[in-house]
């Protein structure tokens, strides 16, 4: 999916790029580069970057032309594709991507709102007092906004959809029959940057939050966007409160997530799955469909398809069981 809402300022020419990193490399053509993207998303006129042997299969099969990554991993890449060796490929794709969209690394507030009592949706939107409304919005028919909702730039809002009050939302594609209660934070930027001496260099999200068709987003939830890819909740997926749903997450169709669970960035989580309140997933995981999580548990590896888990770390439910009768028949 193209980007919606961040404008790209490409082509950039590869020896502006390689410039910029510092780096000594012959490149025979000056060739044009369009974008950054992952090493799925890529083509041959993109950039894109590989910075952890996790991703070895998709870095064999990209289509970029050039890759920011180490010694160690150039041997991963197809021949199509020539490595660009750096220090720190994550603080190297940072730089490349702000040359790309440079207004995408800040979340100031939104200067453009204006009082939705006098935009183009006074007459076709049912809505409460002190709603404001950015500019490149989109709001569907039969729409209802509670108060003091800012709805700030870039969101398109389908039909039959009701946000509730004291929300803030940028960034955002929100699909029809969707459901968002109070208090709730959408679309704003990750928690990513990077520690160098004594200054966090923050990174840009170019991506955008996508919630899909008959979801419920409890109160009081923060939704990031993504950083190279987008977040997503799948179709008839419900939120309980307090849920945080970080930076490039997806999580699939009809699944269930209790109050105050928290999922670390860039982790997937299936279909069907059902995560019990205040339990936390680690980032960059892939947690099956069918699955069931405990409250309260802590998952730190890969969970396959239709599996059980409960405790810290999350292991198989009746493994954690069996464990609990003898630890407390010692007591």
């Amino acid at each position: 999916m193209s980007n919606p809402f961040f404008k790209n300022q490409g082509p950039l020419k590869i020896f502006d790029i390689v410039k910029s990193l510092n780096i000594n490399i012959k490149i025979n053509q000056n060739k044009d580069i369009y974008d950054i993207k992952d090493l799925i998303a890529s083509t041959e006129n993109d950039i894109t970057f590989f910075h952890s042997k996790k991703y070895k299969d998709a870095a064999k099969k990209t289509h970029a032309s050039f890759c920011l990554t180490t010694k160690a991993l150039k041997t991963d890449l197809p021949d199509t594709c020539k490595a660009l060796i750096v220090e720190n490929v994550l603080v190297s794709t940072s730089k490349i991507t702000s040359m790309f969209y440079p207004d995408s690394i800040y979340d100031n507030f939104d200067e453009s709102v204006i009082s939705i009592n006098v935009s183009k949706f006074k007459d076709n939107v049912s809505y409460g007092k002190n709603v404001l409304i950015g500019e490149n919005v989109s709001i569907g028919e039969n729409c209802k906004i509670g108060h003091n909702t800012i709805i700030e730039k870039n969101v398109v809002i389908g039909d039959n959809c009701s946000i509730g009050s004291n929300n803030i939302i940028r960034n955002t594609l929100i699909k029809n029959s969707v459901r968002i209660l109070d208090n709730c934070n959408i679309g704003k930027h990750g928690f990513g940057f990077f520690p160098i001496k004594n200054k966090n260099l923050r990174y840009p999200h170019i991506g955008f939050v996508l919630i899909e068709e008959n979801c419920e987003i409890g109160s009081g939830s923060t939704i990031d966007r993504g950083s190279m890819s987008n977040t997503i909740i799948g179709k008839n997926t419900y939120l309980d409160n307090q849920i945080h749903v970080a930076h490039n997450v997806k999580i699939g169709e009809n699944s269930i997530i209790a109050g105050q669970v928290g999922i670390a960035g860039s982790s997937t989580i299936g279909n069907n799955v059902k995560i019990g309140g205040q339990a936390g997933i680690s980032g960059h995981l892939k947690i099956g469909n069918n699955v069931e999580i405990g409250g309260g548990s802590g998952v730190v590896k890969d969970i396959p398809d239709n599996s059980k888990v409960m405790g810290y770390p999350a292991k198989n439910i009746k493994e954690f069981l069996r464990n609990n009768r003898w630890y407390t028949k010692q007591q």
